[in-house]
């Protein structure tokens, strides 16, 4: 992942992990990039210590521009808005916005898609005999992204895919200029 993002985040840069999950991909960050990363999310679930701060899915608790970057990590598909998330990410981060994102594009992909959003939940969110809010998922395809990311004054600046072609669900990184 960090050398996907090598030509695009400055060493030394502050960047948030927005929905860190375990914090592993921010604490390699925070190594390869020798950056200041911030954890955020709904569930305290780290195995390394990185600065957190839990937060209510909606907002973020900082300034405008307080992050040289954001990284969202398979984030966007269990947010109850990601639009939303999105919204704030952009008013959060001063250059860019790193995203990596399960693609649903053809029927097996959508499919696969719907399965792992379930079983996230009951195994990582412990939504067991409990009814979650919002019960839909937001998996989009490569095109819808792109129309959101243009829509919310995103620029793609690097795109690939980052699954093997033999995947039933392509994942795909997207890296967005903050157009201000």
């Amino acid at each position: 992942m960090c050398l996907d993002c090598k030509d695009f985040i400055k060493n030394g840069a502050k960047i948030l992990d927005l929905g860190c999950g375990s914090g592993i991909a921010g604490d390699y960050f925070k190594k390869f990039f020798k950056a200041e990363v911030f954890g955020v999310d709904i569930k305290n679930n780290r195995v390394v210590d990185l600065p957190f701060k839990k937060i209510d899915g909606k907002n973020l608790p900082f300034d405008d521009n307080s992050f040289d970057a954001v990284l969202i990590c398979y984030v966007l598909h269990h947010a109850e808005d990601p639009i939303a998330v999105l919204k704030e990410a952009r008013r959060v981060g001063k250059e860019r916005i790193v995203i990596y994102e399960d693609m649903a594009d053809g029927f097996f992909s959508k499919l696969f898609c719907r399965f792992h959003g379930l079983s996230f939940d009951i195994f990582f969110q412990g939504f067991v005999g409990k009814k979650r809010e919002n019960p839909e998922y937001f998996f989009k395809g490569e095109k819808e992204w792109q129309g959101i990311f243009k829509g919310l004054g995103l620029k793609v600046v690097f795109e690939k895919r980052i699954s093997l072609p033999i995947s039933p669900v392509a994942k795909r990184i997207f890296i967005l200029d903050i157009v201000k």
